[in-house]
Order: C-alpha cells, then structure tokens, then sequence
C-alpha cells in the first residue's frame, strides 16, 4: 500500500551507506578517481542486471530522445553535481555534504517550473525558506571573544561545494524524469518486468554519460597514474564498492522507481531525511562531534522540504 514511501525511506539509509563509505575512500584516492571507478562499477552491475532480465547488457531500446534527456540528466547530476558532493565530503565531510542535499528537492521544484511548466505554490517558498534556515542554522555560530560575531563553521569552498551538489542533484532528477518519460514510449507497458526495470536502465545511461565526463577530466588533469594507484589501495576499493551497491546501483536506482509508486514531493522529502540519519555514524565512526544546533538545523531543514511539496 505504501511501496513508493518504503521505498523511499530504504533510499534514504541507503544513501546514508553511500555517504559513509564515499567519504572514507574520498580521502585515500581522491574525488576523481573515486567517482571514475564507482561509475565503472555501477554501468556494470547495472548492465548485468538488465541482462538477466533482459537479455541485454545495455538499454538498446532506449529511444534518441530519451538518450537525450537523460544524458544531460547524467551530466548535471553525476558530473557536475557529484563532482561538488565529492569534493564538499573532502572538505567539509559527508555529514555537512549530506545536509546541503536538502537543497536538491527545492532545486528540483523550481527546475520543474521552469522546464516542465509545474506550479510553485506559496507553500513551495515558505519550504525553501525554512529549508535555508536550517542549514543556515546549523552552519554559522558565534566567534569568540568579547564582542562575538557570527562566524562559518565551515570552509567557503566546502559550503559552495555542498550547494552546488545540492542544486545539481535537483535539476539532474528534473531531467531525469522528462527522459524516463520518453523511455515509457518506447516500452511494451504490458511487459512489467521492462517497466519495473526503466529506472534501472535510465541509471545506466546516466552513468554512462558521468563516466565519459570524468574520464575525459582525468585525460584533461593528467591525474592517470593516481587513478592507476587507486587500484590498488585494498581498503578504499572495498569501501568504493559498497558505496557504488548502495549509492549509483541501488540507491539512484531505487530512487527513480520511488516516484513512480508515489508523489515525487513525498518521495523526496522522505529520500532527504539522510541528514538526520547520517549524524550517529558521523559520531561513532569518524569521532564528529555533533551539537544541538546543528542536530535542530538539520531537522528544521528537512522539515523545510517537507513544506516545500505539502500545503
């Protein structure tokens, strides 16, 4: 009865795995290499899944316009988009990248009003407002000293890394959704094993397209013998690993299937609880001392989303 909303909160903790395990291999092989290498491994396993259903490793059925959206969908969500979400979990650790996503659902709604002609309600700017509030909330403090001033908690770079995530992931699921869209032409609809399995294809195209990017950067950057001594660091590849199953196989994927089973403001909102769920490992496994501030703004910010879809 409520499959979309399962669905969506088992996204939610499975980003929150992503999350954890991207930032530890993050910080042994770099940004680049860690999101060339998840990639590679999330158009595989998102192929043999499509072949053992499918009997084809790649979505040939895909239509050029779903192709179309969809790959700019992969640039502006994967290389734009994790490009920032990687970088921010380098500088300013995956809890604080994770609460700039909240951005992504706001970005999302305004990239629908622009490009899809969907309506913004009144609630919809009461929601961001309240969606900035808490992260300012949980972001600025106050200096020391005797005429304390409002400061950052964090580096510059870092908080634009972390918006620039945020606003990449919202618009990537606009386009997303218009290429899904195309897809659903192009597909028996009395064939549910195909239907189930068009976001799991429409990941892999996405992938595809972000692999391509980062690939292209690395040859722009020079960074290739790094990348190649990435391969061998045993304990970042295990945790790139099962940051890929949980984050560009299953948590991405699962994440498209959501909104097909239920309103996409109620499965974006839930989808953005991961801030909240990723403070206790942020506490046990990386020692990240987490205050009360910043535990209100984080729920404030979620809340925020909420108002942004519900009136």
């Amino acid at each position: 009865m409520y499959t979309g909303e399962i669905i969506s909160l088992g996204v939610a903790f499975s980003w929150t795995i992503t999350a954890i395990c991207f930032e530890y291999a993050g910080r042994r092989m770099g940004s680049l290499s860690l999101n060339i290498i998840r990639l590679a491994m999330a158009v595989g396993m998102l192929g043999l899944t499509l072949l053992f259903f499918t009997g084809t490793f790649f979505p040939m059925h895909a239509g050029g316009e779903a192709w179309f959206w969809l790959a700019i969908s992969g640039f502006i969500g994967y290389v734009l988009g994790d490009y920032c979400l990687f970088n921010s979990y380098l500088l300013i650790g995956s809890r604080w990248g994770q609460l700039f996503m909240t951005l992504a659902p706001p970005s999302a709604a305004i990239a629908g009003y622009f490009i899809l002609g969907e309506h913004l309600k009144m609630n919809a700017w009461i929601g961001m407002a309240v969606t900035l509030s808490g992260i300012a909330l949980s972001i600025f403090g106050k200096g020391a000293g005797i005429s304390p001033k409002i400061t950052l908690k964090l580096p510059v770079k870092g908080i634009l890394f972390g918006i620039g995530a945020g606003i990449g992931q919202g618009v990537g699921l606009v386009f997303s959704k218009l290429g899904m869209d195309y897809y659903m032409q192009s597909v028996d609809l009395q064939d549910e094993v195909a239907v189930r399995l068009v976001p799991f294809a429409s990941t892999q195209i996405r992938a595809i397209v972000g692999l391509v990017g980062f690939l292209v950067l690395l040859f722009v950057t020079r960074q290739g013998k790094r990348f190649i001594y990435s391969l061998s660091d045993r304990k970042a590849m295990v945790s790139a690993t099962g940051g890929t199953i949980f984050g560009p196989f299953l948590g991405v994927s699962f994440s498209l299937m959501a909104v097909q089973y239920t309103e996409a403001g109620i499965a974006s909102t839930l989808m953005a609880l991961t801030p909240i769920f990723i403070l206790a490992p942020s506490y046990f496994f990386f020692k990240q001392k987490i205050t009360l501030q910043e535990i209100a703004g984080a729920i404030i910010s979620v809340s925020g989303v909420s108002l942004f879809f519900f009136s």
